[in-house]
């Protein structure tokens, strides 16, 4: 049985222990939070809290730490950090510096032996691993990939920091007519306007200047200057009521040639539609984790992505039984 503990504990960690109750492998052996462990009420009966400061005396007590801290900010150094105690398993979104992350986490893991498997999730993670079996078996083509419709968390955080904000959500919404031309075969040449579209549901403070803030959101470097953008003002008992959830999904669609005149056209097509992307991505990660202690099991250490595990790693099927029922 592979004993899993839990860094952080918000949605992601919920949705972490209750993927762990299906796993045949794997049991939840303790939680780790920096708040007050008192506060922190998790579903499992028996499974200790305890406080960050604590988990150096559990080096020998579990064998797989997940980490649910926030990716841009907590990841970066805890990872390499618990790499070095445990083989670990993180969500590290942030695509441009996961070269960076990797190679810090993989000097930290090295040193003890340990396997750390980072971007593990639908993306970074399951759309990565559809975009390289695409792009392999259909190299004369071209993927886009559709975020949504769903909340984005992190274009929702920045809009949370803008001065006179008190809430707010964002929905990233592909454009159907973009969808439907790339899913024609015909290889358009799209601008990130063109793709997606940016919807915004914004609780503001009392007397907030609602129109500064529609001004800022808009014109957002990174976030929502690429984009057309709408900016709703709701109060907070609408917010409550309707925009609580966690909805999100995508698409990953390549189109390429066949044929020894290419005169032949291929879609491939990976969708997701998500009723909770973080209980969606607990799941993802739990499977890693699984993996993780499979690959140390080969003599494996080091830093590992998506792309560098065996797909009958992470079912806690045997291979006779993969080929059986699956293959």
């Amino acid at each position: 049985m592979v004993r899993v503990g839990i860094m952080g504990y918000g949605n992601l960690g919920k949705g972490i222990e209750c993927a762990l109750r299906d796993a045949k492998d794997m049991t939840l052996t303790a939680v780790f939070t920096r708040r007050s462990p008192e506060t922190v009420s998790i579903q499992t009966a028996g499974v200790p809290v305890c406080s960050a400061e604590e988990i150096t005396d559990w080096k020998e007590k579990l064998d797989v730490l997940i980490l649910c801290g926030g990716s841009a900010t907590d990841l970066p150094e805890q990872t390499k950090q618990y790499a070095k105690l445990f083989h670990v398993v993180d969500s590290f979104d942030t695509h441009a510096k996961i070269p960076e992350h990797f190679a810090a986490v993989d000097a930290a893991a090295k040193e003890t032996g340990h396997v750390a498997m980072i971007s593990v999730g639908w993306d970074p993670g399951m759309f990565s691993l559809n975009r390289l079996y695409a792009e392999a078996i259909l190299p004369d083509g071209k993927h886009e990939t559709f975020w949504g419709k769903g909340v984005s968390q992190g274009h929702s955080d920045a809009i949370r920091r803008i001065e006179g904000v008190k809430n707010a959500k964002q929905y990233t919404i592909p454009i159907e007519d973009a969808l439907k031309k790339v899913r024609s075969g015909e290889q358009p040449e799209l601008t990130a306007r063109q793709k997606h579209l940016r919807e915004c549901f914004v609780v503001a403070e009392e007397g907030a200047d609602t129109k500064k803030i529609e001004e800022t959101i808009k014109t957002m470097p990174n976030y929502f200057a690429d984009y057309d953008t709408i900016v709703h003002f709701i109060d907070e008992k609408t917010f409550a009521a309707e925009h609580s959830g966690m909805a999100h999904g995508g698409f990953v669609i390549r189109s390429g040639k066949t044929g020894l005149a290419k005169e032949h056209t291929a879609v491939i097509e990976y969708s997701l539609q998500l009723d909770s992307n973080p209980e969606f991505t607990a799941n993802v990660l739990v499977a890693y984790a699984r993996a993780a202690m499979r690959l140390s099991a080969d003599g494996v250490s080091g830093c590992k992505t998506v792309f560098d595990v065996p797909p009958a790693y992470l079912s806690d099927k045997s291979g006779e039984e993969l080929r059986k029922t699956i293959l």
